[in-house]
């Protein structure tokens, strides 16, 4: 059974719950989300597998999950990015921040989301079981088009992303 670590809104771990439990019962957890870049400034974008437990057949970021109980969260990260999109880079903190969303299938999201950036120019190689597509997109074409069309995209991606304009305009990455 797969858990997830149960948080405080200051990320303090308070216990560990099964992943579904705690999406059953809206349980703050800690989660991840990467945002991988190539050479051209353009963002690794996944589309969901239909089969996922939530969110299915839509567009997100790169990579995201949550860290299993004792484990590290950057290297939950590169390790989830290795098994969903089938490579690994150096990742870098970015930021971080909370979100709750509530889904048509009873399930919430209650998520303290921890936010990393990596450059990669490689392969991509998803898990069919995880990802049913992926693209490499300006950032430009991403703010229109999640702006025309919001359904097709996932709840933490409406937030995390113009966040991750602000980062990255003030970190000068």
């Amino acid at each position: 059974m797969e858990q997830v670590i149960l948080v405080d809104e200051q990320d303090k771990v308070t216990g560990a719950m099964e992943k579904m439990e705690a999406h059953e019962k809206a349980a703050l957890h800690r989660a991840f989300s990467v945002f991988i870049f190539n050479k051209r400034g353009e963002l690794l974008m996944q589309q969901r597998a239909p089969g996922k437990y939530h969110s299915g057949g839509l567009w997100t970021n790169s990579c995201c999950s949550h860290p299993r109980p004792d484990e590290d969260t950057l290297e939950a990260a590169s390790r989830r990015l290795k098994e969903e999109m089938g490579f690994e880079t150096h990742l870098t903190k970015a930021f971080d921040f909370i979100y709750r969303a509530e889904f048509d299938n009873g399930l919430t999201e209650h998520e303290f989301d921890h936010v990393f950036t990596g450059l990669y120019d490689g392969p991509v190689k998803p898990d069919p079981k995880e990802v049913c597509g992926y693209n490499w997109v300006s950032l430009g074409e991403i703010a229109a088009d999640l702006e025309a069309h919001p359904a097709s995209y996932t709840a933490w991606f409406h937030i995390a992303f113009p966040e991750l304009m602000d980062w990255k305009k003030f970190s000068g990455v």
